[in-house]
Protein backbone atom coordinates (compact mmCIF):
# COMPACT_ATOMS: atom_id res chain seq x y z
CA UNK A 1 0.00 0.00 0.00
CA UNK A 2 1.36 3.42 -0.94
CA UNK A 3 1.73 6.19 1.65
CA UNK A 4 -1.03 8.10 -0.11
CA UNK A 5 -3.44 5.15 0.11
CA UNK A 6 -2.53 4.64 3.77
CA UNK A 7 -3.28 8.28 4.57
CA UNK A 8 -6.63 8.23 2.76
CA UNK A 9 -7.59 5.02 4.54
CA UNK A 10 -6.75 6.46 7.95
CA UNK A 11 -8.67 9.64 7.13
CA UNK A 12 -11.85 7.55 7.10
CA UNK A 13 -11.08 6.49 10.69
CA UNK A 14 -11.29 10.07 11.99
CA UNK A 15 -14.37 10.34 14.25
CA UNK A 16 -17.54 11.81 12.79
CA UNK A 17 -18.84 15.16 13.99
CA UNK A 18 -21.06 14.95 17.11
CA UNK A 19 -24.53 13.52 16.52
CA UNK A 20 -26.28 16.81 17.30
CA UNK A 21 -24.11 18.61 14.75
CA UNK A 22 -24.79 15.94 12.11
CA UNK A 23 -28.54 16.06 12.66
CA UNK A 24 -28.65 19.87 12.50
CA UNK A 25 -26.57 19.91 9.31
CA UNK A 26 -28.83 17.30 7.76
CA UNK A 27 -31.87 19.46 8.42
CA UNK A 28 -30.12 22.59 7.17
CA UNK A 29 -29.31 20.90 3.86
CA UNK A 30 -33.00 20.10 3.32
CA UNK A 31 -34.72 23.14 1.84
CA UNK A 32 -38.07 21.89 3.15
CA UNK A 33 -36.94 21.80 6.77
CA UNK A 34 -39.14 23.63 9.25
CA UNK A 35 -37.08 26.13 11.25
CA UNK A 36 -39.02 25.24 14.38
CA UNK A 37 -37.85 21.64 14.03
CA UNK A 38 -34.27 22.85 13.56
CA UNK A 39 -34.52 24.98 16.68
CA UNK A 40 -35.70 21.99 18.71
CA UNK A 41 -32.84 19.79 17.48
CA UNK A 42 -30.19 22.40 18.36
CA UNK A 43 -31.73 23.14 21.75
CA UNK A 44 -31.24 19.51 22.78
CA UNK A 45 -27.52 20.35 22.82
CA UNK A 46 -27.09 23.19 25.35
CA UNK A 47 -23.45 23.73 24.41
CA UNK A 48 -24.29 24.14 20.74
CA UNK A 49 -27.11 26.55 21.59
CA UNK A 50 -24.89 28.73 23.80
CA UNK A 51 -22.13 28.86 21.21
CA UNK A 52 -24.46 29.78 18.36
CA UNK A 53 -25.90 32.61 20.46
CA UNK A 54 -22.41 33.86 21.31
CA UNK A 55 -21.44 33.98 17.65
CA UNK A 56 -24.79 35.43 16.57
CA UNK A 57 -24.20 38.31 18.99
CA UNK A 58 -20.71 39.08 17.67
CA UNK A 59 -20.10 42.36 15.87
CA UNK A 60 -19.02 40.59 12.67
CA UNK A 61 -22.39 38.91 12.25
CA UNK A 62 -24.04 42.28 12.57
CA UNK A 63 -26.08 42.02 15.75
CA UNK A 64 -27.56 45.49 16.30
CA UNK A 65 -29.18 44.33 19.53
CA UNK A 66 -28.72 41.26 21.70
CA UNK A 67 -30.23 38.08 20.30
CA UNK A 68 -31.67 36.30 23.30
CA UNK A 69 -33.05 33.04 21.91
CA UNK A 70 -32.06 30.39 19.42
CA UNK A 71 -35.29 30.83 17.48
CA UNK A 72 -34.59 34.55 17.11
CA UNK A 73 -31.02 33.79 15.98
CA UNK A 74 -32.34 31.43 13.30
CA UNK A 75 -34.89 33.97 12.09
CA UNK A 76 -32.48 36.93 12.16
CA UNK A 77 -29.45 35.19 10.65
CA UNK A 78 -31.15 32.75 8.28
CA UNK A 79 -30.45 29.12 7.49
CA UNK A 80 -27.19 29.77 5.63
CA UNK A 81 -25.52 31.60 8.52
CA UNK A 82 -26.80 29.04 11.01
CA UNK A 83 -25.32 26.30 8.80
CA UNK A 84 -21.97 28.11 8.97
CA UNK A 85 -22.16 28.49 12.73
CA UNK A 86 -23.11 24.84 13.33
CA UNK A 87 -20.08 23.69 11.30
CA UNK A 88 -17.85 26.21 13.05
CA UNK A 89 -18.90 24.96 16.48
CA UNK A 90 -18.51 21.32 15.40
CA UNK A 91 -15.00 21.77 14.01
CA UNK A 92 -13.65 24.18 16.65
CA UNK A 93 -12.58 21.46 19.15
CA UNK A 94 -10.34 19.92 16.45
CA UNK A 95 -8.93 23.26 15.28
CA UNK A 96 -8.01 24.64 18.70
CA UNK A 97 -5.70 21.71 19.52
CA UNK A 98 -1.95 21.90 18.98
CA UNK A 99 -1.03 20.51 15.55
CA UNK A 100 2.34 19.03 16.40
CA UNK A 101 3.53 18.06 12.95
CA UNK A 102 2.94 21.57 11.56
CA UNK A 103 4.38 23.52 14.48
CA UNK A 104 1.04 25.00 15.51
CA UNK A 105 0.45 25.81 19.16
CA UNK A 106 -3.03 25.37 20.72
CA UNK A 107 -5.46 27.78 19.10
CA UNK A 108 -3.21 28.80 16.21
CA UNK A 109 -4.90 26.66 13.56
CA UNK A 110 -8.27 27.93 14.77
CA UNK A 111 -7.02 31.51 14.50
CA UNK A 112 -5.79 30.90 10.96
CA UNK A 113 -9.02 29.16 9.95
CA UNK A 114 -11.10 32.08 11.22
CA UNK A 115 -8.75 34.51 9.44
CA UNK A 116 -9.21 32.69 6.12
CA UNK A 117 -13.01 32.61 6.46
CA UNK A 118 -13.18 36.29 7.37
CA UNK A 119 -10.65 37.38 4.72
CA UNK A 120 -12.65 35.62 2.02
CA UNK A 121 -15.87 37.44 2.91
CA UNK A 122 -14.19 40.78 3.62
CA UNK A 123 -12.46 40.54 0.25
CA UNK A 124 -15.80 40.01 -1.47
CA UNK A 125 -17.16 43.07 0.33
CA UNK A 126 -14.21 45.22 -0.78
CA UNK A 127 -14.68 44.05 -4.36
CA UNK A 128 -18.44 44.68 -4.31
CA UNK A 129 -19.16 40.97 -4.87
CA UNK A 130 -21.88 38.88 -3.24
CA UNK A 131 -19.96 35.83 -1.98
CA UNK A 132 -21.56 32.41 -2.56
CA UNK A 133 -23.29 31.14 0.61
CA UNK A 134 -20.61 28.52 1.34
CA UNK A 135 -17.64 30.91 1.12
CA UNK A 136 -17.23 31.50 4.87
CA UNK A 137 -17.63 27.81 5.74
CA UNK A 138 -15.17 26.73 3.05
CA UNK A 139 -12.60 29.21 4.30
CA UNK A 140 -13.04 27.95 7.84
CA UNK A 141 -12.27 24.39 6.72
CA UNK A 142 -9.39 24.82 4.27
CA UNK A 143 -6.66 23.67 6.65
CA UNK A 144 -8.52 20.80 8.28
CA UNK A 145 -6.26 18.34 6.46
CA UNK A 146 -3.43 19.52 8.70
CA UNK A 147 -5.34 18.15 11.67
CA UNK A 148 -5.41 14.71 10.06
CA UNK A 149 -1.77 14.73 9.00
CA UNK A 150 -0.26 16.56 11.97
CA UNK A 151 -2.32 15.15 14.84
CA UNK A 152 -4.08 11.91 13.93
CA UNK A 153 -1.21 10.63 11.75
CA UNK A 154 1.56 12.61 13.49
CA UNK A 155 3.34 13.43 10.26
CA UNK A 156 6.42 15.62 10.71
CA UNK A 157 6.28 18.54 8.29
CA UNK A 158 9.95 19.41 8.89
CA UNK A 159 11.31 17.30 6.00
CA UNK A 160 8.52 18.67 3.76
CA UNK A 161 9.55 22.24 4.58
CA UNK A 162 13.21 21.39 3.95
CA UNK A 163 12.33 19.99 0.51
CA UNK A 164 10.21 23.05 -0.32
CA UNK A 165 13.13 25.34 0.54
CA UNK A 166 15.71 23.18 -1.23
CA UNK A 167 13.73 23.03 -4.48
CA UNK A 168 12.11 26.47 -4.12
CA UNK A 169 8.64 24.98 -4.61
CA UNK A 170 5.33 25.67 -2.80
CA UNK A 171 4.82 23.71 0.40
CA UNK A 172 1.89 21.66 -0.91
CA UNK A 173 3.95 20.47 -3.87
CA UNK A 174 6.63 19.28 -1.43
CA UNK A 175 3.89 17.52 0.57
CA UNK A 176 2.90 15.59 -2.55
CA UNK A 177 6.50 14.60 -3.24
CA UNK A 178 7.04 13.32 0.31
CA UNK A 179 3.60 11.89 1.15
CA UNK A 180 1.98 11.39 -2.26
CA UNK A 181 -0.79 13.78 -1.19
CA UNK A 182 -1.17 17.30 0.19
CA UNK A 183 -3.16 18.56 3.17
CA UNK A 184 -5.79 20.14 0.90
CA UNK A 185 -6.70 16.79 -0.64
CA UNK A 186 -6.64 15.11 2.77
CA UNK A 187 -9.01 17.78 4.07
CA UNK A 188 -11.36 17.25 1.13
CA UNK A 189 -11.36 13.49 1.79
CA UNK A 190 -12.25 14.11 5.45
CA UNK A 191 -15.13 16.43 4.53
CA UNK A 192 -16.47 13.82 2.10
CA UNK A 193 -16.25 11.30 4.96
CA UNK A 194 -18.29 13.73 7.07
CA UNK A 195 -20.79 14.10 4.16
CA UNK A 196 -20.49 17.86 3.87
CA UNK A 197 -21.75 19.54 0.67
CA UNK A 198 -19.73 18.97 -2.49
CA UNK A 199 -19.43 22.73 -3.08
CA UNK A 200 -17.42 23.06 0.15
CA UNK A 201 -15.34 19.96 -0.62
CA UNK A 202 -14.45 21.44 -4.02
CA UNK A 203 -13.11 24.67 -2.51
CA UNK A 204 -11.06 22.82 0.11
CA UNK A 205 -9.62 20.42 -2.49
CA UNK A 206 -8.55 23.09 -5.01
CA UNK A 207 -7.87 26.18 -2.92
CA UNK A 208 -4.05 25.90 -3.09
CA UNK A 209 -4.04 25.34 -6.86
CA UNK A 210 -7.28 26.79 -8.27
CA UNK A 211 -6.05 26.21 -11.83
CA UNK A 212 -6.57 22.49 -11.20
CA UNK A 213 -10.34 23.12 -11.10
CA UNK A 214 -12.04 22.98 -14.49
CA UNK A 215 -14.05 26.13 -14.91
CA UNK A 216 -14.52 29.14 -12.63
CA UNK A 217 -15.79 28.90 -9.04
CA UNK A 218 -16.25 32.26 -7.32
CA UNK A 219 -16.10 30.80 -3.80
CA UNK A 220 -12.86 29.00 -4.72
CA UNK A 221 -11.37 32.24 -6.09
CA UNK A 222 -12.34 34.22 -2.98
CA UNK A 223 -11.08 31.57 -0.56
CA UNK A 224 -7.82 31.12 -2.47
CA UNK A 225 -7.09 34.85 -2.23
CA UNK A 226 -8.53 35.11 1.28
CA UNK A 227 -6.15 32.35 2.33
CA UNK A 228 -3.18 34.24 0.90
CA UNK A 229 -4.25 37.43 2.71
CA UNK A 230 -4.64 35.51 5.98
CA UNK A 231 -1.13 34.08 5.51
CA UNK A 232 0.21 37.59 4.87
CA UNK A 233 -1.38 38.72 8.14
CA UNK A 234 0.68 36.09 9.98
CA UNK A 235 -2.27 34.99 12.09
CA UNK A 236 -1.99 31.31 12.99
CA UNK A 237 0.82 30.61 10.53
CA UNK A 238 2.52 27.25 11.03
CA UNK A 239 5.96 26.22 9.86
CA UNK A 240 4.74 26.30 6.26
CA UNK A 241 4.03 30.01 6.73
CA UNK A 242 4.11 31.86 3.45
CA UNK A 243 5.57 29.01 1.37
CA UNK A 244 2.72 29.34 -1.12
CA UNK A 245 2.12 31.34 -4.29
CA UNK A 246 -1.07 33.26 -5.18
CA UNK A 247 -2.65 32.47 -8.52
CA UNK A 248 -1.99 35.27 -10.99
CA UNK A 249 -5.06 34.23 -12.99
CA UNK A 250 -7.39 34.35 -9.98
CA UNK A 251 -5.98 37.66 -8.73
CA UNK A 252 -6.55 39.20 -12.17
CA UNK A 253 -9.99 37.65 -12.52
CA UNK A 254 -11.15 39.22 -9.25
CA UNK A 255 -9.45 42.54 -9.97
CA UNK A 256 -7.47 42.57 -6.72
CA UNK A 257 -4.96 45.38 -6.18
CA UNK A 258 -2.74 46.41 -3.23
CA UNK A 259 -5.39 48.78 -1.88
CA UNK A 260 -7.90 45.93 -1.73
CA UNK A 261 -5.48 43.75 0.20
CA UNK A 262 -4.58 46.55 2.62
CA UNK A 263 -8.26 47.24 3.33
CA UNK A 264 -8.88 43.58 4.22
CA UNK A 265 -5.72 43.40 6.34
CA UNK A 266 -6.83 46.51 8.22
CA UNK A 267 -10.31 45.16 9.00
CA UNK A 268 -9.18 41.61 9.81
CA UNK A 269 -7.50 41.60 13.28
CA UNK A 270 -10.40 42.77 15.45
CA UNK A 271 -12.88 40.35 13.86
CA UNK A 272 -10.42 37.44 14.10
CA UNK A 273 -9.79 38.15 17.78
CA UNK A 274 -13.51 38.28 18.58
CA UNK A 275 -14.49 35.05 16.79
CA UNK A 276 -11.34 33.19 17.88
CA UNK A 277 -12.13 33.93 21.52
CA UNK A 278 -15.70 32.69 21.08
CA UNK A 279 -14.57 29.45 19.41
CA UNK A 280 -11.87 28.89 22.04
CA UNK A 281 -14.61 28.92 24.69
CA UNK A 282 -16.93 26.65 22.72
CA UNK A 283 -17.82 23.37 24.38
Amino acid sequence: MSRRQEILLKTKAVPQLPASIQKALGLLQDENTDMGELSEVIQYDPGLTVNILRIANSSYFGAVRTIGSLREAIIRLGANRIFQLVIAVGVAPYSRQAIRGYGLEPGELLENSVAVALSSELLAKELGIDPPPHTFTSGLLVNIGKIVLGTFLEEDAGPILALAEEKAIPFHEAEREVLGIDHAEVGAALLEHWKLPEAIVTVVRHRLSPESYEGVDLALDLVHCGDMIAKASGQGAGIDGTHYLPSVAVTARLGINPNTVHAVLFALPSHVAELRDIFMRSQ
